[in-house]
């Protein structure tokens, strides 16, 4: 896409501007990864918390994801507790487990059991919210409105990730107790790495020394361009040959690193996934061709689970400091990256607001720092 997309806008201006000061709201009128297609089996009913929400996922027996508020309109009983039916004349519906009223996947009632025949009530006039629902490269992802009370059509799809093919080959999750913002500029980066995660397979403080990589503008965030891994980054000494990687961020919070060994891939995907404002789950996720890849998934998953422990003991020490709302001083060039995440988030509250495309913020540029 070029850097003023038009496929990229909002059919019509919210009613108002969603919240874009670090720290608070989300990136609204966008798709959030919510859950492994896998963990969504047929005639299941999935509850989750997305941006303070409660939201039911599930599946048709025919293999159809969908999502509803999970809040029965009638008492409040959320409707992940009951199950799938199939009543004649209606389909397949989700019972609520109190009373039995039962919605349609679309959310729109279908039945409620209490009324007698000379009880006139049309119950398709009675709904529970549902959300636009994409399926790609085995995820779950979410559409969230700004505005649910007038809903629009998703007006551009979830992001494609190269080398996301076939069957995940690792997965592992861990829940932050920090906003989204935070959660976002910790993973990003550059400089914490020789203090956090001091392995001796990774790097330390004692092998620092200065980094000078690339970066241009992409959909909806920016990559740093394919180059050769850093000397000091043994980890991807395993994969033999001579490793390309390319890392790349998108709104609302994805990140990727695309390695290439000559012909073989990895893939390393992170999805940052607001839970509410103050819990953040961060979801990594593998897939590669190359054969070190099985040789090495314990390791690696041990290695993978060693990070989150790592970022999440610091999000907490973090976490100390941040409940008393001092000011953050942001520097060239290690903070850039989480400067650029900021601007995106506000460009895009903005012309999210004034109905017009969103305009990529960032410009091409070589960052240097050490680490």
């Amino acid at each position: 896409m070029t850097l003023a997309d038009p496929a990229v806008q909002s059919p019509e201006p919210a009613t108002k501007s969603p919240r874009a000061a670090f720290g608070q709201g989300f990136v609204l009128d966008t798709y959030y990864f919510a859950a492994l297609s896998r963990d969504v089996k047929p005639a299941s009913l999935r509850r989750y918390e997305l941006l303070g929400e409660p939201v039911l996922i599930g599946r048709t027996r025919a293999g159809q994801a969908y999502a509803m508020r999970d809040i029965c309109p009638h008492r409040a009983a959320p409707l992940s507790a009951g199950r799938l039916v199939d009543k004649p004349g209606e389909g397949e519906t989700v019972e609520c487990p109190y009373h039995g009223w039962r919605f349609r996947p679309d959310g729109v009632c279908a039945a409620i059991p209490s009324l007698v025949s000379d009880q006139a009530m049309e119950t398709d006039r009675i709904r529970v919210r549902s959300y636009p629902v994409v399926e790609s490269q085995g995820m779950v992802f979410v559409w969230m409105t700004s505005d649910p009370r007038r809903p629009a059509e998703p007006d551009h799809p979830p992001p494609v990730f190269p080398g996301a093919e076939g069957e995940a080959k690792l997965v592992e999750w861990m829940d932050f107790d920090s906003h989204i913002d935070h959660a976002v500029v910790g993973l990003m980066d550059p400089a914490h790495g020789p203090y956090v995660h001091q392995q001796w397979w990774w790097r330390s403080e004692h092998s620092m020394h200065e980094k000078a990589k690339a970066f241009e503008p992409r959909d909806l965030g920016f990559a740093m361009v394919r180059h050769a891994p850093s000397s000091n980054s043994r980890a991807y000494r395993i994969l033999g040959g001579a490793p390309a990687t390319e890392i790349s961020f998108r709104l609302p919070g994805y990140r990727w690193e695309h390695i290439l060994v000559g012909e073989k891939q990895v893939l390393a995907l992170t999805c940052l996934t607001p839970i509410t404002e103050t819990k953040t789950r961060i979801t990594q996720i593998f897939w590669s061709d190359h054969w070190v890849f099985g040789l090495a998934k314990p390791f690696l998953r041990q290695g993978v689970r060693a990070f989150l422990k790592q970022d999440g003991g610091m999000v907490n020490l973090q976490n100390e400091g941040l409940r008393y709302d001092p000011a953050l001083i942001w520097i060239d060039d290690s903070d850039t990256q989480a400067k650029w995440y900021q601007q995106l988030k506000r460009e895009w509250a903005k012309s999210r607001a004034e109905a017009r495309p969103f305009i990529n913020p960032v410009k091409p540029r070589t960052l240097r720092w050490k680490s």
